[in-house]
């Protein structure tokens, strides 16, 4: 364990960035990073990565304000003028939802944090299913980033993205939460509601149809449960 190397996790408290962090734990020492962007859901979600944080007792974890993203809009996660649309799981535009370059974003702050503390890694739970509505979720993006990096850092620094669940669609990502013990349960995915998920975003829907698929119950609370 005193030899195991650091690895960043950005967790922003949903599912898929908690069976990021179930998959790192198995090699790394956890420092978990999370960003508050003026998101709707802000609050919630921090609640969730402090909960995951707490479970795999994480002592190394990091919360930052990108004020930034809220003030830029362009999302309907930041403006609240911007309606938040049903889920449409079929729809192969760009979501309203889509926060300009958000993932850039949080890279470079964990890039940052990972060049000071000496971590190796920044993992990142981006998932290959979304990137036709969200361009920074493509392996591309991932890969070029690996170059800004290199480029960018100290010549002395080798830290690499990892994107472990990137290839998986949503039930393979839950049946690998559940192979590795990860805390579904802790974890907040809706775009619009603090209380119980609203069951109808985009997010939520995705997260209920791989429960579905699986056969299985998802522990968190909705006002509705559709069939997707």
């Amino acid at each position: 364990m005193k030899n195991k190397k650091i690895a960043i996790v950005a967790v922003s408290g949903g599912l898929d960035s908690c069976v990021t962090a179930a998959i790192a734990n198995n090699k790394y020492d956890l420092a978990l990073a999370h960003i508050n962007y003026g998101q709707r859901t802000q609050e919630r979600e921090l609640k969730a990565f402090n909960d995951i944080a707490d479970f795999y007792n994480a002592k190394k974890r990091i919360i930052i304000d990108f004020n930034h993203l809220a003030k830029i809009g362009g999302s309907s996660l930041t403006d609240k003028s911007i309606k938040i649309n049903d889920a449409d799981l079929e729809s192969k535009e760009i979501p309203s939802s889509y926060v300009p370059f958000r993932n850039a974003n949080i890279l470079t702050a964990c890039v940052s944090w990972a060049e000071v503390i000496g971590a190796e890694a920044v993992f990142i739970g981006a998932v290959f299913e979304d990137s036709s509505g969200y361009p920074d979720c493509r392996p591309d993006f991932f890969s070029a980033f690996n170059s800004v990096i290199d480029l960018g850092t100290k010549p002395e620094t080798k830290i690499r993205i990892e994107t472990p669940i990137i290839h998986m669609n949503k039930d393979e990502i839950i049946q690998k939460g559940n192979e590795l013990n990860a805390p579904l349960h802790l974890t907040w995915s809706c775009y619009q509601s603090e209380d119980e998920a609203c069951g109808v975003c985009d997010s939520c829907a995705l997260r209920l149809r791989g429960f579905q698929k699986l056969g299985i119950e998802d522990p968190i609370p909705y006002k509705i449960r559709p069939k997707y």
